[in-house]
């Protein structure tokens, strides 16, 4: 099993999708780092990109040819300034040439050299093949399948050693649930102590820290923005946001000029049921519309996902603990991260390999977690939270309409949210061990179920909401 830390889980991207641009994006940067190894980046004359299946079907909706020409131009997708990528994209197309790392120009027409091809490769649904053709008139290809999440694959997995050697050395090593309570019995520790006993392993607890926070105030950054911004979303469906007018409403007349001051406002702010509720909604929500209109968003495990881990989180920095700090989120971040990796190895982690349960499912199974452990639940309540909240996402299709990562998409991380509080609450009510399902079992029965889901479900647009609403309707 290779190791899997909460960096792979969580990763600082762009939006509006982590196995449609993000992955794309860093394959083609791998693609770069090929042909510089081997010696053929200078000798490059001309270029192209073949897009199969998944990648293909809904790679327009989910700017999967921009991604892809802003890592052929060396963009690094974590630090690269969004607001610049309608420019970037505007001078290729105009162009028609591409500065290949922002070293090497070659001429490029998107429409010509970008193939959108509908044909699955075998090895998996999002399936991109780069090829180059040399200045002596030979070619070299190189295929790459982005499994969800960000991550980025060949099939011979040449990456595959220095990860089993990773995990080789986690004093922790977890393939499955069982081994991680065992490992907090044995220990006595909480989950997010056992992880970061193993990403202590990886890299110094300062770079840990760092590292979390930054992903934090993206995190953050990624709510208050889309809180307070307003107007209609890219892409043809006419998308209202909402989160504005929903921030709006509830936090009334307060004053704040940033971030931190609109934590302390929504904290002084009626907290009943329905307005608990509504602000556990406007967080997913403006986190969502920030990722469907390009944005820079945390993928947590996805950029479909991405709005239920810190609306969670947030729920319990202004509802349930006003003292909450980043040692908080540190422990939510951990925890969260470490229930992912499970997922991910025992099922997956990609829609067009399983369904929207694969995204929104996932996440809302780590925020329950998460959450569990910072309201004071042991590790067998908390996965048992995690258990619960998957099993109210099995059989989940992804069926975007228009391909675009809009409706359902934001809508079903407010709905994720709110099932793994409820899920975190149930479990902390509960004696887990007369719980009748155990987490991996529930693992193994959302890969059963993907595996019988036909492929229309998963992320091609081509079944459930996709094709009974048209974007003429819209």
């Amino acid at each position: 099993m290779e190791s899997i830390s909460v960096f792979d889980m969580l990763k600082i991207g762009v939006g509006p999708s982590s196995s449609h641009t993000l992955g794309p994006w860093r394959a083609a940067l791998r693609w770069i780092g090929e042909l510089k190894e081997k010696g053929n980046f200078e000798k490059v004359a001309e270029i192209s990109v073949d897009l199969y299946g998944s990648l293909s079907l809904t790679g327009k909706g989910h700017a999967t040819d921009l991604a892809v020409m802003l890592g052929l131009s060396g963009f690094d997708p974590v630090t690269f300034p969004i607001e610049n990528i309608e420019k970037e994209i505007d001078f290729i197309n105009s162009e028609n040439k591409l500065k290949l790392n922002g070293e090497l120009e070659v001429p490029f027409f998107p429409k010509q050299n970008i193939i959108f091809n509908r044909k699955f490769l075998e090895f998996h649904p999002n399936g991109m093949t780069f090829r180059a053709t040399l200045k002596d008139g030979s070619k070299k290809s190189s295929s790459f399948y982005s499994i969800g999440g960000g991550f980025t694959v060949k099939k011979e997995r040449k990456r595959k050693k220095i990860k089993l050697a990773k995990f080789a050395q986690f004093p922790f090593p977890i393939e499955k649930g069982t081994e991680l309570l065992a490992y907090c019995k044995a220990e006595g520790k909480s989950i997010s102590e056992i992880v970061l006993e193993n990403e202590k392993s990886l890299r110094s607890e300062a770079e840990i820290n760092d590292g979390l926070k930054k992903i934090w105030d993206v995190m953050l950054d990624s709510m208050y923005v889309g809180a307070h911004t307003e107007g209609t979303l890219p892409g043809g469906l006419n998308v209202t946001r909402r989160a504005f007018e929903m921030n709006k409403n509830l936090i009334g007349d307060s004053k704040y000029t940033n971030a931190e001051e609109w934590i302390a406002a929504i904290r002084n702010t009626e907290v009943k049921f329905r307005q608990i509720l509504k602000w556990v909604s406007c967080f997913a929500l403006a986190v969502n519309e920030v990722n469907a209109s390009l944005g820079r968003v945390v993928t947590a495990p996805t950029n479909g996902s991405a709005g239920v881990i810190p609306a969670v989180m947030m729920y319990y920095m202004v509802i349930e603990n006003h003292d909450a700090n980043f040692e908080d989120v540190l422990k939510f971040l951990l925890t969260a991260g470490e229930i992912g990796s499970i997922f991910k190895k025992g099922a997956t982690i990609s829609a067009a390999m399983g369904g929207c349960q694969a995204e929104i499912g996932v996440s809302s199974s780590m925020a329950a977690g998460a959450l569990c452990e910072l309201m004071g639940g042991t590790p067998e309540q908390c996965l048992m939270a995690s258990e619960i909240a998957m099993e109210h996402h099995l059989g989940m299709t992804c069926d975007p309409i228009a391909g675009l990562v809009q409706i359902p998409c934001i809508e079903r991380n407010a709905m994720g949210a709110i099932k793994a509080i409820n899920a975190c609450e149930m479990a902390l009510d509960s004696d887990p061990s007369k719980a009748k399902v155990p987490l991996d079992k529930v693992i193994a029965t959302m890969w059963e179920t993907a595996k019988d889901m036909t492929s229309k479900y998963k992320e091609t647009s081509e079944g459930g909401l996709a094709v009974q609403v048209n974007i003429s309707d819209c």
